[in-house]
Order: structure tokens, then C-alpha cells, then sequence
């Protein structure tokens, strides 16, 4: 079983695989990451106003994640890919073949992707919120296009596919959404299909027609959606307890 960890640049996807090594967990609690601890993490990945520094080269870390499940603790195996935005690009690609070359060979043997997207200007944000640094509402749709292909050509192993719209604090109230998503050992309110539905009728609209195409193209795939923010545990854990609850030995 393997599962990899991937998103478009400037996404916040250093920062959230950061923070779920915080000490301070509910469910979820990263055992081992390459041998750095939280403290380490964040003096190596951010910079002095705690933003993630930009990523110039592609750097792989293992993630040993441990999640409390009913049924026992559940370990899950993470390739965190940290890369910059052009390994997307085919002049990257091109210029680039070998490490290319790698990184499409450790995602081909995922059966686990999480993909982290950013907001975009269609979602009702936070007083305060600059919504200029962000992409318009077609312009993010257009961009999910290329994952579409990505994911339909290049995953043959995937079975479980969670596409993950990050920083929900600039565009949701946390607690709110966090009581109502939660995640509890004796029960929840509700269960992952009818979380799946919640989010994606709120949060991912624009691009129903390319999840049901990326489901129809996967044999046995499933795509979940999820919102995240380093700013609420709760919804931090629950794309990894997911996985755990499906994937972990």
C-alpha cells in the first residue's frame, strides 16, 4: 500500500503536512517523518514570518502515520513529495526527464492520493480576505483539468483518490464545519459517503462533471472531497483517517 502527497505550488501543502506533526493530535499522529520532529520541520520549511519557504527541488519524506481507529491503531505509509510548482509544467518535464521519470514511477504504485488544491475567487471568503491571490472561479476549474488527465492517465493504482481544498479558515467558519464533519470513535453524525456529499455540494460544484469523469475512467477508484486548514485539527486528520479506515495494514 502506498500513498503519495501532491498539490499545485503556493497551495499550502508544506505548511498542512507540517502541521500534522504537531504533538498536539486527536487521531491521527505522525510517528516518524525522515527522522525530524515537528521543531525541526518548522525550522527547516519556514521562514521567520512562519511562512513555507519556496521549494526550488523536488525533496521526498517519509510519513509514518499512526491513526486510532475503533478497531486499533493503524499505520499509514506517506511518500510526502515536496516539489516546486514546475514539475507540473511539460517544459519542466522536458528538461528534467529523469527526476520526472521517478516521481511518475512512485505515484504509478499509489493506491492512495491526496491531492491539496487552493481556493479560488467563486468561494464566499472572509471579511479581509485579499481575493485577488487567487484564481478566478474558471480559471481554478481549467487548472483541475490538467489533474483530470493526470489522474486518468498516470494512477493506475489508485483507489482512493482525495482532493482537498485547502486554507477553509479564509473561507468557512472552522468550528461550524468541523462540528459538523466530526470524526468520533463511538459514532459521528456522519459517515464518509455522507461527508463526501456535504463537502462536495458546498465546496466543489465548478468541478462535479471532471469527478465523475476521473471515477468513471478509474476502475474501482474513489474520489472523496475534503476541506483543510492548519488552523483546525479536526479537519487536518480526516482526509488521513480516511485512508487509514480503507488502506492501513
Amino acid at each position: 500500500m502506498g500513498v503519495i502527497y501532491i498539490g499545485d505550488r503556493s497551495v499550502g501543502k508544506t505548511h498542512l503536512a507540517m502541521e500534522l506533526t504537531n504533538p498536539k493530535n486527536e487521531y491521527v499522529k505522525v510517528v516518524k517523518v525522515s527522522d525530524q520532529d515537528y521543531e525541526a520541520l518548522k525550522v527547516g520549511l519556514l521562514d521567520e514570518n512562519c511562512s513555507a519557504r519556496p521549494t526550488n527541488t523536488t525533496y521526498q519524506r517519509d510519513l509514518n502515520i499512526q491513526v486510532r481507529l475503533p478497531a486499533g491503531n493503524k499505520q499509514v505509509i506517506v511518500d510526502w513529495i515536496d516539489s516546486p510548482g514546475e514539475v507540473w509544467r511539460q517544459s519542466w518535464q522536458s528538461q528534467n526527464q529523469n527526476e520526472w521519470s521517478k516521481f511518475l514511477d512512485t505515484i504509478r504504485q499509489s493506491e492512495g492520493i491526496l491531492l491539496i488544491l487552493p481556493p479560488h475567487r467563486g468561494l464566499n471568503f472572509m471579511p479581509g480576505v485579499d481575493v485577488e491571490q487567487f484564481l478566478s472561479q474558471q480559471q481554478w476549474c481549467n487548472r483541475f483539468e490538467r489533474w483530470v488527465e493526470f489522474f486518468c492517465h498516470d494512477c493506475p493504482k489508485a483507489r482512493h483518490i482525495l482532493i482537498c481544498l485547502n486554507k477553509a479558515d479564509l473561507f468557512c467558519d472552522l468550528q461550524r464545519e468541523a462540528f459538523q464533519l466530526a470524526y468520533h470513535l463511538g459514532g459521528a453524525q456522519m459517515n464518509w459517503q455522507q461527508r463526501h456529499n456535504y463537502v462536495s455540494q458546498r465546496y466543489f460544484r465548478p468541478i462535479h462533471p471532471q469527478l465523475e469523469q476521473i471515477n468513471k475512467n478509474i476502475l474501482g477508484l474513489s474520489v472523496r472531497c475534503f476541506i483543510t486548514s492548519i488552523y483546525n485539527r479536526s479537519l487536518l486528520e480526516l482526509p488521513w483517517i480516511y485512508l487509514a479506515s480503507f488502506l492501513a495494514k
